[in-house]
């Protein structure tokens, strides 16, 4: 896919990591990501919606009318099969107030204590929303990653459950992968593709600024 003539959105996170994953995967086709952090005017969004969809759209929304800009706004999470799709929305405060990605995880491999590999089955999810700067949702789309969850942290790379996250095929863990390799096959990135897809089809059609 060619680059898009699109200069810069607006990604309503602040988690560093993250917010380099969704730009390095957008920055070949033309597109600025800058973190919602460089807005100070925009405080907390209270991430209450018991849906992805949900989330995603609280996170575009009020900011984009606040800032008159276009914002995307991203939830992720892991659902395990043996957890009837745990953690879920809450994926990022799993472990209560105060969560990081280091209690979370402990929490999740206590909850799978004794559950065998085979069964151990999960799924990483990711929805996208993007807001025009009037504050309407003017794209969703989400993407999955199906992988396994292991008992011992694999790899130093990824954030949140990766090191954890088995990927079968490549008999790695997204904390094992490279980027490049990751940026393939994640949740995030096919997420994004459609994004992109969804974005050239808006251009068409002359509703986006080129």
């Amino acid at each position: 896919m060619q680059s898009l003539p699109v200069s810069e959105f607006i990604l309503s996170s602040r988690n560093v990591k993250k917010t380099r994953e969704v730009a390095e995967i957008l920055a070949p086709f033309g597109i600025v990501v800058r973190s919602i952090v460089d807005f100070p005017e925009i405080g907390e969004i209270e991430e209450d919606g018991d849906t992805f969809e949900a989330n995603a759209a609280k996170k575009a929304v009020g900011p984009a009318q606040t800032l008159g800009r276009w914002v995307i706004g991203e939830d992720s999470g892991l659902m395990v099969d043996a957890l009837g799709g745990a953690p879920g929305v809450y994926s990022a405060r799993y472990s209560g107030d105060g969560a990081t990605d280091d209690r979370n995880n402990a929490k999740l491999q206590s909850e799978l204590a004794g559950v065998p590999a085979e069964q151990r089955g999960a799924a990483y999810n990711c929805t996208v929303c993007l807001a025009d700067p009037t504050g309407q949702v003017r794209i969703t789309v989400s993407g999955r990653c199906r992988g396994r969850i292991t008992t011992e942290p694999r790899g130093s790379g990824g954030f949140g459950y990766d090191p954890y996250f088995l990927i079968p095929e490549y008999h790695r863990t997204f904390g094992e992968l490279s980027s490049l390799v990751k940026h393939q096959i994640s949740h995030r990135s096919r997420a994004l593709a459609l994004f992109l897809q969804a974005i050239r089809r808006m251009q068409h059609r002359g509703e986006l600024p080129r």
